[in-house]
């Protein structure tokens, strides 16, 4: 079975600010889903803010599998309307996977129910992620640990639902 998978980018960064146009000069979404594209058992394709309906018309929705959503600097811009047709669509099972700053997204404030911050820093500190669950499918290869040089660092309160 092939996972139906959209990536959803902003695609801001990629316009305004010429080193990201330069490391991503089809935008971050292209990169994202090609990247996913070399899993034979996933076909993605991709979406973005300045399309109509912002790529994610219900017919477009109807057929996904997994949305991937990338947002960082305009989030106020996503139509009310496509993120009720997301949020529904979540719940009748579709998955969605929120990437970066997606926490203070529309769409995954209206998922949690809550404000969604946290606290951050840019201190270019390394950053130690801990896989907690290594027999799930999604740790496949990851060891107990890696680790992410020179980055931003998050902490909590994390402002989202107790699991």
């Amino acid at each position: 079975m092939t996972i139906r998978t959209v990536v959803w980018g902003e695609n801001i960064h990629e316009n305004t600010n010429a080193v990201v146009r330069g490391i991503y000069p089809e935008g971050m979404h292209t990169t994202i889903a090609n990247a996913l594209n070399t899993d034979p058992s996933i076909s993605a394709t991709t979406a973005t803010l300045q399309e109509p309906e912002h790529g994610l018309s219900e017919a477009r929705l109807a057929e996904t599998d997994v949305l991937t959503w990338w947002g960082h600097k305009d989030h106020g811009a996503v139509s009310d309307v496509v993120v009720e047709r997301v949020a529904k669509r979540v719940w009748e099972g579709m998955g969605l996977l929120v990437l970066h700053s997606g926490h203070f997204s529309k769409i995954f404030k209206r998922l949690m129910g809550t404000p969604c911050a946290l606290k951050w820093r840019e201190a270019g500190e390394r950053e130690r992620l801990w896989t907690i669950n290594q027999r799930h499918p999604i740790a496949a290869g990851i060891g107990e640990h890696f680790e992410l040089e020179n980055e931003e660092m998050y902490g909590e309160q994390f402002s989202v639902p107790e699991p």
